[in-house]
C-alpha cells in the first residue's frame, strides 16, 4: 500500500501528525533525512512527503514516480525544487497562514530590542555597568520611519501592529498593486528608495530567485545612515559579508536577525561576537498554537489531497493523483 513519508523534523513527539494520518487511515513512516540520497531511499514507494527541512531536489522528484504531493511544514518552500514537480506534475502544498501574528509582533519586538538597546543594556547591568547612556544614544521610536519589504500577509501584520509606535510606515512590493496598501502604508517604488528613507527596514519577503541575496552592498549604499535591519524571512535573503561590512562602515547601526543563510550560525561567526547583532534561533514563528497549526494544517494537505485529488494550500498545481484514483 502506499504510503506517507514523514521526512524530518525537529519536535519533541509528532503525536499530532500520527493521530491526523491515523483517523485518515493513512500509513505513515518517519525518517530524518539530511540529504538528497536520504530522501530519495526513504521515498521510494512513497504517495506524498510531508517535511520541515529535507531537501526535495530534482533527482528527488525524478526518482520517485509514485510520489503525488510534498507538504511543507511551514510558509516557505525553498527547500523543494517547484519546478521539478511542476514538470512532473507533483503537487506542492505548505502552511501559509499560521503564524501570522507571531512573526509580525517577533519582528517589531526585534526592532524595539535594537532601537532602545535592550540586550545591551542587559548585558551592561549584568557585567556591573549601571548608565543610562552605556549602550550610546537613541532615538524616540516616534520620530522614526519603518520600512517593509514584502507586504504580503506578515508585512501587513507588521505594518499595523507598529504604526503607532512610528512615525511613519512605508513599504517595498512589486507584485502588489497600489489598492493592496493599506492606507496608512506608503508606497516606495524601489527598493533603493525605502532604503533611503528608513530608520528600520524589516524583511518579509519569500526566498526565490529574485530575492536571494536582495539585501547587499547596492541596498546598503542607498541605505540612511544608522538604519536597523530586521530579518524574520528568509536568511538568504541577506548577504551576510555585505550586512558586517555595512555595520563595520557604521551605515547600521544594528542588525536582529532570526534567520541565517546557514543554520544555526557557526560558533565563529562574527554575527555572533558583534554586540550591535541580536540574534534569535529561528524561532520568529513559534508559539504553542502556532506550531499546533502549522503541523496540522501541512498534514491535512495530504489528506485533503489523498481524499479530493488537491491539497487545501496549493503552491503548485499538480497533475499526479492520489492512490486508486
Amino acid at each position: 500500500m502506499s504510503r506517507v513519508l514523514f521526512a524530518d523534523h525537529d519536535f519533541p513527539d509528532v503525536d499530532l501528525e500520527r493521530d491526523i494520518f491515523a483517523r485518515a487511515d493513512l500509513p505513515v513512516e518517519l525518517a530524518q533525512c539530511r540529504s538528497e540520497a536520504d530522501v530519495i531511499a526513504a521515498a521510494r514507494g512513497c504517495a506524498a512527503i510531508l517535511l520541515q527541512y529535507a531537501p526535495i531536489t530534482a533527482a528527488v522528484v525524478a526518482a520517485s514516480p509514485s510520489l503525488g504531493i510534498v507538504s511543507r511544514i511551514g510558509a516557505g518552500f525553498d527547500t523543494v525544487d517547484t519546478a521539478a514537480c511542476e514538470a512532473h506534475g507533483v503537487w506542492v502544498a505548505n502552511s501559509p497562514d499560521y503564524g501570522v501574528g507571531e512573526v509580525a509582533t517577533h519582528a517589531l519586538a526585534l526592532a524595539l530590542a535594537s532601537i532602545r538597546n535592550v540586550v545591551r543594556y542587559d548585558a551592561d547591568v549584568h557585567a556591573g555597568r549601571w548608565h543610562y547612556l552605556s549602550g550610546g544614544t537613541l532615538r524616540r521610536p516616534a520620530s522614526l520611519t519603518l520600512g517593509i519589504v514584502g507586504l504580503g500577509r506578515i508585512g501587513k501584520r507588521m505594518a499595523h501592529v507598529a504604526r503607532n509606535v512610528v512615525k511613519r510606515v512605508i513599504a517595498y512590493d512589486p507584485l502588489l498593486i497600489d489598492g493592496d496598501f493599506p492606507a496608512y502604508v506608503e508606497r516606495a517604488r524601489s527598493l533603493a528608495e525605502l532604503a533611503a528613507q528608513s530608520d528600520i527596514v524589516s524583511l518579509h519577503t519569500p526566498l526565490d530567485a529574485s530575492t536571494r541575496g536582495m539585501i547587499d552592498k547596492r541596498f546598503f549604499a542607498a541605505a540612511k545612515r544608522d538604519m536597523t535591519l530586521v530579518n524574520t524571512s528568509r536568511g538568504g535573503v541577506v548577504d551576510v559579508a555585505d550586512l558586517l561590512a555595512a555595520l563595520d562602515a557604521g551605515i547600521l547601526r544594528g542588525a536582529a536577525l532570526d534567520v541565517l543563510p546557514e543554520e544555526p550560525v557557526a560558533p565563529d561567526s562574527p554575527l555572533r561576537a558583534d554586540p550591535r547583532v541580536i540574534l534569535t534561533p529561528h524561532a520568529a514563528f513559534y508559539s504553542i498554537e502556532a506550531e499546533q497549526e502549522l503541523r496540522r494544517k501541512a498534514a491535512q494537505n495530504i489528506v485533503t489531497w489523498w481524499r479530493t485529488g488537491r491539497p487545501d494550500y496549493p503552491v503548485v498545481r499538480g497533475t499526479r493523483k492520489p492512490p486508486g484514483n
